[in-house]
């Protein structure tokens, strides 16, 4: 089969001088459309070249010749490596085939718009092909529609027989149905009758905003209509996070203690979500970046976790719940979560009350490696509740580092209101923001990191002087564990949870210690009984470094700790969890006879914004078991000790003071129902604050 010739009409000579553009080769099909026949055949354009324009007629007279099939597979084969030659090509074809330039480039410009034609007659056909394809399954599933039904409700599915309401209405009965049948199973066993559900909206119904009701404290899940406005509030909270984290000065000013928002730059630049600070709420905002020892995606699962969260930063939150989840991640993973949650804020003290907050968590990835986790408050959204805190976007992005690292950085912005009852002791930490600033977060990450590391190492580094024990590295691991429980549950014991009711008992105690009653009852990591806490919280005119010192050296525990008043302690075993020695965890036991049967078991932490000194008292016959292999569950623990916070004062170049709290707790009846008594209060206050009055009159004294 021959190939086809192209033709170029000569009047279109002097309209296409050089260029070969998309322009040119539509005028020039154009005019092949508009009257030149196809064929092998190609007229001769050397009279109109060279402007022969005598006889007018001559000029309008069109005369055609074939090309040579030659000539057409010379140009075939230079199409197929250079579709669009240039000038110079163009003439050496030309003088190669014998022909004139103009009909080179007519015969390429021709040639390249039939490949184009061809190509879209092509997709077009599988372009049809396709759509018969999804008219079919379009058919085909129409026709399986007709005769399904929901798995969920049992109802029709077909498209037509019911309304989107009616089909949500017979989604939540069945639901309903589930959790009254499940409830039902419950009640066989408790003896609780099952309570009745409120009637839910008929379809034709448009509610506003109807936020989770609040019962005793708890917060319901969130109507499906509503989930949208969260939805909303968590992504622009996102936005702004990342906004926050990346922007530098004029946003963000060096202080003291870190980056320091410049509030009305943040007011003209970012958007609030939340809109304008509300009358009487001050303002704590700070950012941090550090290197913890953690894979990014470890981090990230710990603060979706909320058991995980609230055990990563027991120093920092107290009760935590999440109560219902808007959005689940994409692929099994976080990447889209959106959880609504409720969390109390705590600093280490009786004489600050927590701060209880309702937000929304979103974590999203933004690339690969990087990862953002944010909070935002939904408090201003719901009715009758006086908010005393506003967490404005706040959280972290984590960044994925060589060498098991992440690079974090932390942003913190809540407005608070105090109402009047911050105590003047500790107006400096908080308004300093180191209380429960980003530098606070931070830094408790990063000892947590460290922490868990060295858990999972294959050695534990540890010294037993003497060699009285050995410990294996299985029992350092469940001493580890034992002593995480313990700091939990002394944070507990020194902190004003909403849960919790702490008093000054009246002919009891001074207006100086903080007193509260707590019942145990079938918990096994504590005694059975009624346990009396106690709480006290002063002022020492030393760096935070220089008390924790003073406090760990087991040469001044005969100063304060009424277990010791024999002498010195005798440590067996002493096992390090942290870059920093004084980082560890240490097994004593008194040089006191009548205490033979009792060890004490000890941590002490240091980090840059807090330090901690938390023991216990635990029977021999415990400890034992634990140290071959036994679950530290089950040993039941009464954690007192101290939390040693900077006061706030600190300047460059001159060193502030301290802030100590101390916390006692005392088994006072074996009997949960048991009553307190007087001698108990007495005692557990006289204990608290001998230990206190001791420890100010040492930094007292040496002050110049």
């Amino acid at each position: 089969m021959s190939l086809p010739n192209y033709m170029e009409p000569v009047d279109d000579v002097n309209n296409n001088n050089n260029g070969e553009t998309d322009n040119n080769e539509n005028e020039n099909n154009n005019n092949m459309n508009g009257g030149a026949s196809f064929g092998d055949e190609e007229f001769d354009s050397e009279n109109q070249e060279y402007g022969n324009t005598q006889d007018p007629r001559a000029a309008k007279r069109k005369r055609y010749h074939r090309h040579t099939q030659q000539q057409i597979q010379e140009m075939e084969n230079f199409f197929k490596e250079c579709p669009h030659p240039d000038d110079n090509q163009r003439k050496e074809l030309s003088r190669q085939l014998g022909l004139d330039h103009l009909q080179i480039k007519f015969w390429f410009q021709n040639k390249r718009t039939q490949n184009k034609n061809h190509q879209e007659r092509h997709e077009n056909l599988q372009l049809r092909e396709e759509n018969t394809r999804l008219r079919a399954d379009n058919h085909h599933f129409r026709e399986g529609l007709a005769n399904a039904s929901c798995p969920n409700c049992g109802g029709p599915t077909a498209v037509g027989e019911m309304s989107f309401e009616e089909h949500h209405l017979l989604l939540e009965n069945a639901k309903l149905t589930e959790e009254i049948r499940q409830l039902s199973e419950v009640a066989k066993y408790t003896g609780k009758a099952v309570m009745r559900y409120p009637v839910l909206p008929t379809p034709n119904q448009a509610p506003p905003f109807e936020p989770p009701m609040i019962t005793n404290g708890s917060l319901g899940s969130v109507k499906e209509a509503d989930k949208p406005l969260l939805i909303e509030l968590a992504v622009g909270a996102m936005s702004e996070l990342i906004a926050l984290a990346q922007m530098n000065e004029p946003l963000w000013k060096e202080g003291v203690h870190g980056m320091i928002l410049d509030l009305n730059e943040y007011t003209r630049n970012l958007q609030n979500g939340l809109g304008p600070k509300p009358v009487g709420f001050r303002t704590e905002a700070s950012r941090e970046t550090a290197i913890v020892f953690m894979r990014h995606m470890e981090i990230v699962h710990r603060l979706m976790d909320v058991n995980l969260w609230s055990t990563m930063f027991a120093g920092m939150v107290g009760r935590a719940i999440t109560h219902d989840t808007l959005l689940t991640g994409r692929q099994g993973n976080l990447d889209g979560t959106i959880h609504l949650m409720t969390a109390e804020f705590q600093v280490l003290s009786p004489l600050v009350s927590n701060r209880e907050c309702y937000f929304v968590r979103y974590c999203k990835q933004h690339g690969e490696g990087l990862w953002g986790v944010v909070d935002i408050s939904i408090d201003h959204l719901i009715p009758n509740l006086e908010p005393k805190c506003l967490r404005r976007p706040s959280g972290c992005l984590i960044q994925d580092m060589p060498n098991r690292v992440s690079r974090v950085t932390w942003v913190e912005h809540v407005e608070v209101d105090d109402g009047g009852e911050l105590h003047a002791m500790f107006k400096h930490l908080l308004n300093s923001g180191q209380a429960l600033g980003a530098n606070r977060w931070l830094s408790a990450l990063d000892r947590q990191c460290e922490r868990l590391a060295i858990m999972m190492a294959p050695n534990i580094p540890s010294i037993e002087p003497g060699g009285q024990i050995t410990v294996t590295n299985n029992a350092k691991q469940s001493l580890l564990e034992l002593v995480e429980r313990m700091s939990r549950g002394f944070f507990d014991g020194v902190t004003t949870s909403n849960a919790d009711i702490w008093m000054n008992l009246g002919g009891y105690t001074g207006d100086s210690v903080k007193v509260t009653t707590r019942t145990s009852l079938n918990d096994p990591g504590r005694p059975e009984g009624l346990i009396l806490c106690a709480a006290h919280s002063f002022w020492v005119p030393a760096p935070p470094t220089t008390v924790f010192d003073y406090l760990r050296d087991e040469n001044n525990r005969v100063n304060w700790d009424v277990l010791f008043l024999g002498g010195n302690p005798q440590k067996l075993t002493h096992i390090f969890n942290g870059r920093d020695n004084r980082n560890c965890v240490s097994l004593l036991r008194s040089p006191n006879t009548s205490q033979s049967e009792m060890m004490m078991i000890e941590k002490s932490s240091t980090e840059p914004a807090a330090s901690f000194l938390v023991y216990a008292p635990v029977d021999v016959p415990s400890m034992e078991k634990v140290l071959n292999g036994g679950d530290p569950k089950y040993v039941p623990l009464l954690p007192s000790g101290f939390a040693i916070l900077p006061d706030g004062t600190a300047q460059p170049g001159k060193a502030g003071g301290s802030l100590v709290n101390v916390a006692f707790q005392m088994l006072v009846d074996s009997y949960p129902s048991g009553s307190l008594t007087f001698s108990s209060v007495s005692t557990i206050e006289s204990l608290i604050l001998a230990a206190a009055n001791k420890i100010k009159a040492c930094f007292t004294q040496q002050t110049p």
